[in-house]
């Protein structure tokens, strides 16, 4: 596990220049001066979605106009998932303030994070989201990876016992419904995976849509995704790592894959898998097989995706990690390097360019959490 002391120090430094008064408790629907605070750096992660899922622009919608009625402003398209810069990070940006109320329900903003929330999840609003994806011209619509976070949304909310955290996964309900209904009607006709380290790529989307599946207990779901996963990687090998990153991931191919496939391989088969489809892997602990992504402008949109995939990857190295025996000479280079990976990415979650603060605190907050990671482990 990555050495939580560099998340602290990284914390406390980010804290000790942020505005407010050090309170613990706080009103709804606070303005920026008044907010207090932030305490941890979940805090700040916090602080970042809850000044944008309700920001409408700057926007960036891919949207297919079937007239000139399809012409309307986000909020009227997606009335809920209108903020943060485009639909898939506002609804990640939704999934990280349900994240910080299941793995913090008293923290500091958790009063802030029950008003916007409640704000977004109406049943008016929702009938307006599944309307849209479920309009003409949409069947690839956030295809796969904005819809697998609006599932791992659902998988949050469904853990939770919380009364209110029950009621909006009932008011989401019918947009997870049609999701799932089109996803599995579309697995059968793709066939090649996506190895791509950005949105289309299919092995991200894949781990949360299982994580997702086993929470519910769609079993049928699952094996779908388990019969594809397995189809078009058991067979792989020698993922040429030296390549990555391109110059906009944020997802790593290799690393993604392995990321996946330890969900879904028994760990004695797993470790055999892994040898044949990474042999780079040190077994010596060192680090540098693998290096952090730079990014020299964070005000691009495009370059900025480097310090997602510096996140992305240390949670995927974990990841491999705990699906190895405590014993495996692998390990200890995996997490040496998720270490590096981790502080690099989590350094450059800030408010200072919005190409990057829509979305980063997202896979920051999923990184620190330790999301996917325990609960999807299949059994011996």
């Amino acid at each position: 596990m990555i050495h939580h002391a560099t998340w602290i120090a990284i914390a406390l430094a980010l804290t000790a220049c942020a505005p407010g008064s050090g309170q613990t408790q706080e009103p709804a629907d606070m303005t920026t001066s008044e907010r207090p605070a932030p305490q941890t750096l979940e805090d700040r992660f916090a602080i970042l979605a809850l000044d944008c899922i309700h920001r409408e622009y700057p926007n960036k919608i891919s949207h297919v106009l079937q007239s000139a009625e399809d012409a309307q402003p986000p909020h009227k398209l997606t009335p809920i998932f209108y903020g943060c810069y485009d639909w898939h990070s506002s609804v990640h940006g939704h999934w990280l303030l349900v994240r910080q109320l299941t793995t913090n329900p008293d923290g500091v903003y958790a009063a802030e994070i029950r008003s916007k929330l409640s704000q977004s999840f109406t049943e008016e609003k929702l009938a307006g989201e599944l309307a849209y994806y479920l309009g003409d011209g949409r069947a690839s619509f956030e295809r796969p990876y904005g819809i697998a976070w609006y599932l791992q949304l659902i998988a949050e909310l469904d853990e939770s016992d919380d009364p209110q955290l029950a009621a909006w996964r009932e008011i989401l309900r019918p947009l997870e419904e049609a999701i799932v209904e089109k996803t599995r009607a579309w697995l059968p006709n793709l066939y090649y995976p996506v190895r791509l380290g950005t949105h289309n790529q299919t092995a991200f989307a894949f781990g949360l849509m299982i994580d997702y599946a086993r929470q519910v207990g769609d079993a049928g779901f699952e094996q779908d995704l388990i019969d594809k996963t397995l189809a078009f990687h058991l067979g792989d090998v020698s993922c040429p790592l030296a390549y990555e990153p391109s110059g906009e991931d944020f997802l790593s191919p290799c690393l993604m894959e392995a990321d996946l496939m330890r969900r879904v391989l028994l760990r004695d088969d797993f470790g055999p898998w892994l040898a044949a489809f990474l042999p780079q892997i040190p077994t010596d602990g060192r680090s540098d097989w693998l290096t952090p992504g730079i990014v020299l402008d964070a005000s691009d949109g495009k370059l900025v995706h480097l310090d997602g995939v510096n996140l992305s990857r240390a949670w995927a190295l974990e990841g491999i990690a705990s699906a190895l025996p405590a014993s495996d000479p692998r390990t200890g280079s995996l997490l040496t390097a998720a270490e590096i990976h981790a502080e690099t990415g989590i350094a450059a979650v800030s408010d200072e360019h919005y190409s990057g603060s829509h979305w980063l605190a997202s896979f920051a907050t999923y990184l620190t959490t330790r999301r996917g990671i325990a609960e999807s482990e299949p059994e011996e």
